[in-house]
């Protein structure tokens, strides 16, 4: 009675062959190593072209005392302050700087850190708030689309989307302003909450920054309850950009999820065309969502710029206008640092998630 054993896979040259589930983990491994490189690189350069493009437009010495000092003053004052150094010394100290955390002071002499402390929560809570706008109005608007496509609905959905991605920020925050708070009067018209909230939310022992914790911190309702109607108007401004973008996104891959054969199948079965819009062909629409998430927080981030200043709304964005009116290079300088480092580090995560949801983006 004989045996057989079943000798393992090889490779032509005689080899054993790998796992395949090896070399998939050895291949994820590597697309986040690379993937994290790039981080430096990202935020070097836009540190280096901000560097480069604040310095061209003069010192702020000058454009601060320039009418107010006499010539040997001002050149006293410029030497001081080292601007009068060649572009690659000041490079190369501003480098050393950041490598130790320590991202200067501004003209009235805080610490750039501060500031990005106190106010890039109020960024972020802003940012957070526009994203759910945006899944909130887009995902739900793009399966619509996609269930009445080609007909009149659809046309109108579409131009939305347009209306929404192609009208400036500013412009649709104005355009907010006047109906809801002017000629309606039901929500603030600027800033993240009345005097009063913000005067409860300081006696607590412990501020977050982020408005929205605080109000629940301070277990008053009417806190809370004035700190969301103060983020309604920028949120929808903001959030809507992104919305147009998902609106278009959701629908286009729908509609070609609806036309894959496994929902062709469910179709020849007597599945409901509605049902087969939110169930079968929802989820595989949402993935390229994910791998276009980063990009729209670089947006988003932008567009708070304009917004922040809009709706007095006072975070990164507002205090970036103000520091580029002063040109203030520290200040300008670290919060654009700041900005890139979150733009980085969103973007690596999304690739992250990309990569676990579909393995063909690791190669």
């Amino acid at each position: 009675m004989s045996s057989t054993t079943t000798a393992p896979p090889t490779t032509p040259g005689g080899a054993p062959r790998r796992q395949e589930r090896s070399s998939g983990g050895s291949s994820l491994g590597r697309y986040i190593a690379m993937r994290a490189l790039l981080i430096i690189p990202t935020v070097f350069i836009l540190v280096t072209v901000v560097f480069i493009v604040m310095r061209a437009t003069g010192d702020p010495i000058t454009a601060k005392l320039g009418d107010k000092l006499p010539p040997a003053q001002l050149a006293e004052a410029i030497h001081n302050a080292g601007y009068d150094r060649p572009w690659i010394v000041q490079y190369v100290e501003y480098l050393g700087q950041i490598f130790t955390g320590n991202f200067g002071t501004t003209g009235d002499n805080r610490p750039v850190v501060e500031i990005l402390v106190t106010y890039g929560t109020a960024t972020l809570e802003l940012a957070f708030y526009a994203l759910l706008v945006a899944f909130i109005v887009g995902i739900p608007l793009g399966m619509v689309a996609a269930y009445v496509r080609d007909r009149w609905g659809d046309a109108v959905l579409r131009v939305f989307a347009i209306l929404c991605y192609a009208t400036p920020v500013f412009f649709a925050g104005m355009l907010l302003k006047l109906v809801f708070s002017v000629w309606l009067g039901v929500l603030p018209v600027a800033g993240r909450a009345s005097t009063g909230s913000e005067l409860e939310m300081q006696f607590l022992p412990f501020t977050t920054g982020i408005y929205t914790i605080d109000a629940i911190l301070t277990g008053d309702p009417a806190v809370l309850g004035d700190v969301l109607r103060h983020a309604v108007l920028p949120a929808i401004a903001l959030g809507l950009l992104t919305a147009g973008v998902f609106l278009r996104l959701v629908r286009t891959n729908v509609i070609g999820t609806l036309s894959t054969d496994y929902v062709d199948a469910a179709r020849s079965r007597g599945v409901a065309e509605r049902r087969l819009v939110t169930k079968h062909a929802y989820r595989p629409a949402l993935i390229p969502i994910v791998t276009v998430i980063g990009l729209q927080i670089a947006l988003l981030l932008g567009g708070a710029v304009l917004t922040e200043t809009t709706f007095e709304w006072k975070g990164l964005g507002f205090m970036l206008a103000e520091f580029l009116k002063a040109r203030d290079f520290a200040a300008v300088q670290g919060i654009v640092a700041m900005l890139a480092v979150i733009v980085a580090l969103t973007n690596f995560v999304v690739d992250i998630i990309a990569a676990l949801i579909d393995p063909r983006v690791r190669y």
